[in-house]
């Protein structure tokens, strides 16, 4: 999953809640998975209501470490998780004035609940609260940061099911609310940002028991911001797609590499390509 964005003195778009295919299948209760999340992505072209208004470059590589710990609570299965970003992300060309920032991002508490768990058909329902805490690095002075000086609060539904012989289908979609960023900006405006939302699926080839080939859609709306009581007519809609494969070379380790971009903006950067790496340790 990939769910960070940088803060910086012009407002920026944040994230929603991008998913991996398989994200929502269930371990047993006592299961563990640890995983570290590697992710370089580059914005070349920046654009308003739709239309193209400066190059330069954005540069991010984000990494991410997570835990989750799988129990059951009044039967249901539950795993309870925390996410912890860090990173470097940096302006260059006509984006240099940015600057750039490296440290920590604003940690990542969830915990999906399943009310559908059937392993024999493999078709799986979770929902999944997120809260993000303002604990990364902070600098209303910066052009760029990896914290946002905010609370972020993610309701997320995400659902399993095969559709025919070696295929998989996953689908998710969330809402994510923000609280204000009073320190916004140089003058320490105060910053807010409408409800963003994400629709995602997957489509999973099961090539061979280990491997499996697949392909990804997001579409990411909403999100517009004011600054000091200004709207700053920047709504996202946003298009993406990803593909790759998922490999386990043990029954304790899985790996999995994507390639994507954005197919278009109506504000912001553009990403016009990333590269995701995960490693996972199952214990």
């Amino acid at each position: 999953m990939a769910a960070l964005a940088m803060a910086a003195t012009f407002p920026t778009l944040a994230s929603a809640i991008s998913i991996d295919a398989g994200d929502y299948t269930p371990l047993p209760a006592g299961a563990n998975l640890g995983a570290l999340y590697l992710q370089h992505a580059e914005d070349t072209r920046i654009y308003a209501n739709g239309s193209r208004v400066a190059g330069g470059d954005i540069t991010q590589d984000i990494g991410i470490a997570r835990f989750i710990h799988y129990t059951s609570i009044g039967g249901f299965t539950v795993n309870p998780q925390v996410l912890i970003p860090f990173g470097h992300v940096g302006g260059s060309n006509q984006m240099s004035a940015l600057g750039n920032n490296t440290g920590l991002a604003d940690a990542i508490f969830a915990a999906t609940v399943w009310v559908v768990n059937r392993p024999e058909s493999n078709t799986f329902l979770g929902i999944t609260p997120f809260i993000y805490a303002p604990t990364g690095s902070y600098d209303h002075n910066r052009g760029i940061n990896l914290g946002e000086n905010r609370w972020k609060f993610a309701l997320q539904a995400g659902f399993i099911t095969p559709i025919a012989p070696k295929v998989i289908l996953d689908l998710a979609a969330d809402a994510t609310a923000f609280t204000p960023n009073h320190n916004f900006g140089a003058t320490g405006a105060t910053m807010t940002e409408s409800p963003l939302f994400q629709a995602q699926g997957w489509l999973r080839y099961q090539l061979t028991n280990s491997i499996d080939l697949r392909v990804g859609g997001s579409y990411v709306f909403g999100g517009n911001q004011t600054v000091a009581g200004v709207s700053q007519a920047n709504r996202q809609s946003t298009p993406s797609f990803l593909l790759g494969a998922a490999w386990f070379p043990t029954k304790a380790w899985q790996i999995i590499a994507l390639y994507g971009r954005q197919t278009s903006t109506e504000n912001g950067p553009l990403e016009t390509q990333r590269f995701n790496v995960r490693v996972a340790h199952f214990f």
